[in-house]
């Protein structure tokens, strides 16, 4: 195992500060506080993204704490935060390929309404702008799942592998 290049520090009173107060479970299935995971991953969006990660934690306000429990309980926490990323990546993928089908029929339809208005109006400005009017609305209706499958999943990419 390659050891950690760079490390995340806490110094806290005790170690339920790291801990969300309204979480019943036992230590190794608690949820980490909202303020304690938003330090953690900020300092880590923070470092280059290829360099290992330590997390030191400095209790001053306790003599005997469960290391393995503390442990086990931020590993559990950073996994389960990793899975539930995934699968929101999977659902916005989804939705964008979903997104992107119905788009494309969109264009196919406003191309095609635009070649029957070729036929039905004389050519003229009412007819380029109704002809163009449809073609911007086909793209359009592209846009969100362009922007989603070029775009939008990256950052969930990388707090996930964070």
């Amino acid at each position: 195992m390659t050891p950690p290049s760079h490390a995340i520090e806490l110094r806290l009173q005790s170690a339920e500060q790291l801990f969300d107060p309204f979480d019943p479970f036992p230590m190794p299935t608690r949820d980490l506080a909202r303020g304690a995971e938003d330090y953690i991953v900020g300092w880590a969006l923070e470092l280059p993204p290829d360099e290992t990660l330590a997390l030191r934690i400095y209790l001053s306000g306790e003599g005997d704490a469960d290391v393995e429990g503390l442990r086990a309980a931020i590993t559990s926490h950073f996994l389960y935060r990793a899975r539930r990323t995934r699968a929101d990546m999977r659902e916005l993928l989804a939705i964008a390929r979903v997104s992107l089908m119905i788009g494309l029929c969109v264009l196919a339809v406003c191309i095609g309404l635009r070649q029957g208005l070729r036929g039905i109006l004389p050519e003229g400005p009412v007819a380029g702008f109704f002809g163009e009017g449809l073609v911007i609305v086909g793209w359009v209706a592209n846009w969100r799942p362009i922007e989603i499958l070029l775009y939008e999943w990256w950052p969930l990419a990388r707090r996930r592998r964070i």
